[in-house]
């Protein structure tokens, strides 16, 4: 049983290894004939595309927790699809499903890593949102590597993110200070607002590390607790110095030293101050975690069931930042990297049925 099916889809490769930034033409739309599916498997087509910051490592050839993306490969990442043709029992045509289908804007898949989504929970979109990764490794990154208690302060970079913005309204219901930390002053404003954080600094109107650092000191007078880390970069250099003794520091990206390399080389400038972010995780005892949230998913049907049930009940909000078509990709993932975006990016690739 299938839908109708055109006889070519579309793609985005990567055409070249970045130098620094990416550029538009690190990337290539190419139209190909449309696979069909064996024995086995299912042809969907893409409605939501999911951006996000971790692609950025994916085209670099270093080492890394996952392979990079070869040359004239299509680009991975997160997808919300319909069933169009099945050839597998599990999946019927009309499902919807969210799987890794990369830049395009079909593909053919076993099923073995999709999870069918009910479009009752929530609108399908946030399978790649604050119902999908994003939000699993706000959940995970909160409560398991950041240990909350009620009392303590948090803070939190890229505030309005997909994660950040979780991330905080997970820990002002557990009833945290919440100080979030991001760029401009529509994006602090929608954080207190709307997401209830306590305050939000605006890093873009702070001329430096120490300015930020000063105002930061201002919104949290006992000092910070955990430091939810999406950021690094003058973020980072400005919260060390007040992290509490036994503080703790999930460390979930950096992407303000993507575009610098594998290893972060030539990210800052001015003198060397790992020593003294060293010095203060000694002195201060405080417990600095890098996780991988495909470690964590034996946490997802827990965490569906209680965001989800906070969504249906208006106490957790989301913010969605929409390109229209796929061949928009490239240039909304370079500004997702430059902090352009405003909430989860997405690609709308083709029409969502249940909107």
């Amino acid at each position: 049983m299938s839908k109708a099916i055109p006889d070519t889809m579309e793609r985005i490769v990567l055409a070249a290894r970045p130098q620094g930034s990416p550029k538009p033409s690190d990337f290539r739309l190419e139209t190909i004939p449309m696979p069909q599916p064996g024995e086995g498997e299912y042809l969907a087509r893409t409605i939501w595309l999911s951006l996000d910051p971790y692609m950025r490592g994916r085209m670099d050839e270093s080492k890394s927790y996952a392979a990079a993306v070869e040359i004239g490969a299509p680009m991975e990442g997160g997808c919300v699809a319909e069933v169009i043709a099945s050839n597998n029992p599990n999946f019927a045509v009309g499902d919807f499903i969210n799987d890794g289908m990369g830049w395009q804007s079909h593909a053919v898949r076993d099923g073995k890593m999709a999870r069918k989504l009910d479009p009752g929970l929530a609108p399908i979109s946030t399978a790649v949102g604050v119902l999908g990764m994003p939000g699993i490794t706000a959940y995970v990154g909160l409560n398991t590597h950041g240990r909350p208690k009620s009392g303590e302060t948090l803070v939190v970079g890229a505030a309005t993110g997909a994660v950040g913005s979780l991330v905080g309204q997970l820990a002002k219901a557990q009833g945290l200070r919440v100080v979030g930390v991001a760029g401009g002053a529509e994006k602090c404003a929608y954080a207190v607002n709307e997401l209830g954080f306590d305050a939000c600094l605006d890093h873009y109107a702070a001329a430096d590390a120490s300015a930020l650092r000063r105002q930061m000191a201002d919104a949290c007078p006992k000092g910070v607790d955990i430091y939810f880390e999406n950021v690094a970069g003058k973020t980072l250099e400005a919260v060390i110095p007040l992290i509490n003794v036994h503080g703790r520091i999930p460390v979930c990206g950096m992407i303000s030293w993507y575009n610098a390399g594998a290893l972060g080389a030539g990210a800052a400038e001015g003198p060397n101050i790992m020593p003294k972010i060293w010095r203060t995780i000694l002195v201060n005892r405080i417990s600095v975690t890098g996780f991988i949230i495909t470690d964590h998913y034996d946490q997802f049907p827990t965490f569906v069931k209680e965001v989800g049930a906070l969504i249906k009940e208006g106490k957790i909000v989301y913010k969605e930042s929409i390109s229209d078509g796929l061949a928009s990709a490239p240039a909304a993932f370079i500004k997702l990297l430059e902090g352009g975006n405003f909430g989860k990016q997405l690609v709308a690739v083709s029409e969502d049925p249940t909107r």
